[in-house]
C-alpha cells in the first residue's frame, strides 16, 4: 500500500485528490493539511466526504510530515509550492505538484509570467506529466509537474498532427471555456453566483493567460520548432469541465477520414483518451467527473481549416485524476489504478 499525503487539501483540487485516492486500491491517505481547517475532520470542510474517512486536517510544517509518505501531492497555489516542493523532494519523496510552479522548464519564461522563482534549482527534475505523452520520464522521475488544466485539454487535441507537414503551424488559434471550479474555491468576485449564473465571457484576452507559455512549450517540444498560439480562455455557467475548439489551417486538402485515422491510431493504447467517431462532437456531460480527455474532430472543406474539440473534467484529467495517474506510473502500479470511474450522465 502507497502512503499518500496531500498538502494543501481544502480547495477544490484537494477534494477531487481526497475524492478518488480514498477509493483507490493500493493507495492510503495518511495526511492531508490545511491551515484554515487545522483540527477538524476533512468532513467538515468536503461534506460529500463524511462517512468516507477519519481524517483530521493538520497544519503542520513540511518538515514535520515528509517522512510519513512516499508519494506527497501539493495542491497550493501558485507561488506557494515552491516553498514546500523542495523540503519533500530533498527528503526523498516522490513529489507530484499540481501549481505552476514547476511546469515551464526555462526560468526566466517563469519569472516573466509569474515573477521570481524561490527554488530554481528544482526546476531540472521536473517532469511535465501528461502520460499519454512522456510515459517513460514519467516512470523514471521522483518529481512531477502536473499539467494546467487548460494545457492538458490543448496538447491532447493538438499533439498528434503539430508535427505533421500538412497544417500551418503558425494558424492555431484557440477558443477554451472553463467551468467555474477553475477559479478556485477562495472568493473572488468574478466567479461568485451572480456574476456567472445566466452569463458566459472571455478574460485574459489578448495573449494574457499564464497557461499559454506552458503550452506553447509542450507544442514546440513535439512539432520540433518554435510555436506560438492565439489562446482564448472563456468562463462558462457550469460547476465543472473544459471544452477547447482549436482551429488550425491545413496546407493541403485532406478528408475528415484521414484525420480520424491519425487520431485513432495516436491513441488507440490509451485508456483515458476517446477519440469520437465522424459526425460526432463531445459534451462536459460526457466527461463529468472522469479521467476522459474526449476529442472530437472535423474538417472545414471551404476554409480547409481542421477543428479539434477536446474536452476533460478540470478537476479530473485537468488536475487530481492525472495526478493520481502520475503517481501510479512512479510508483510502478497500473496506470488505471483508481481513476475507473464511469462519467455521471445527465
Amino acid at each position: 500500500m502507497i502512503k499518500v499525503g496531500i498538502y494543501g487539501a481544502s480547495g477544490y483540487t484537494g477534494q477531487e485528490l481526497l475524492r478518488l485516492l480514498l477509493r483507490h486500491p493500493m493507495a492510503e491517505v495518511v495526511f492531508a493539511t490545511s491551515r484554515r481547517f487545522a483540527g477538524k475532520a476533512v468532513f467538515e470542510a468536503h461534506p460529500s466526504l463524511i462517512g468516507l474517512t477519519d481524517l483530521r486536517f493538520l497544519d503542520a510544517p513540511a518538515e514535520d510530515v515528509a517522512q510519513s509518505a512516499d508519494v506527497v501531492f501539493l495542491a497550493l497555489p501558485h507561488g506557494t509550492s515552491m516553498e514546500i516542493a523542495p523540503v519533500f523532494y530533498k527528503a526523498g519523496r516522490k513529489v507530484i505538484d499540481l501549481s505552476a510552479d514547476y511546469r515551464l522548464s526555462d526560468l526566466g519564461t517563469y519569472e516573466q509570467w509569474y515573477g521570481r522563482h524561490a527554488s530554481p534549482e528544482v526546476i531540472p527534475a521536473a517532469v511535465y506529466g501528461i502520460p499519454e505523452l512522456w510515459r517513460e520520464r514519467i516512470r523514471e522521475a521522483r518529481f512531477i509537474a502536473n499539467p494546467g488544466c487548460y494545457p492538458t485539454s490543448v496538447i491532447l487535441g493538438l499533439a498528434p498532427i503539430v508535427g505533421s507537414d500538412w497544417l500551418d503551424r503558425s494558424s492555431i488559434v484557440i477558443d477554451s471555456k472553463s467551468g467555474t471550479s477553475g477559479a478556485g474555491r477562495e472568493p473572488q468576485m468574478g466567479s461568485l453566483f451572480c456574476e456567472v449564473d445566466e452569463g458566459f465571457k472571455a478574460y485574459k484576452v489578448g495573449g494574457q493567460h499564464r497557461h499559454i507559455p506552458e503550452m506553447e512549450q509542450a507544442l514546440s517540444g513535439l512539432a520540433g520548432e518554435r510555436i506560438t498560439i492565439s489562446f482564448t480562455p472563456h468562463l462558462l455557467p457550469v460547476s465543472r469541465g473544459i471544452l477547447s475548439t482549436i482551429y488550425v489551417n491545413m496546407t493541403r486538402s485532406l478528408k475528415i477520414d484521414d484525420l480520424l485515422d491519425v487520431y485513432g491510431k495516436f491513441y488507440r493504447n490509451e485508456a483515458f483518451v476517446r477519440v469520437y467517431p465522424k459526425g460526432m462532437s463531445p459534451n462536459l456531460l460526457s466527461i463529468r467527473g472522469t479521467n476522459y480527455c474526449d476529442i472530437g474532430l472535423s474538417i472545414d472543406v471551404r476554409t480547409q481549416r481542421a477543428i479539434i474539440v477536446s474536452v476533460i473534467d478540470n478537476l479530473v484529467k485537468g488536475a487530481a485524476g492525472q495526478a493520481i495517474q502520475n503517481m501510479n506510473l512512479i510508483c510502478g502500479l497500473p496506470e488505471d489504478a483508481g481513476l475507473g470511474m464511469v462519467p455521471l450522465f445527465p
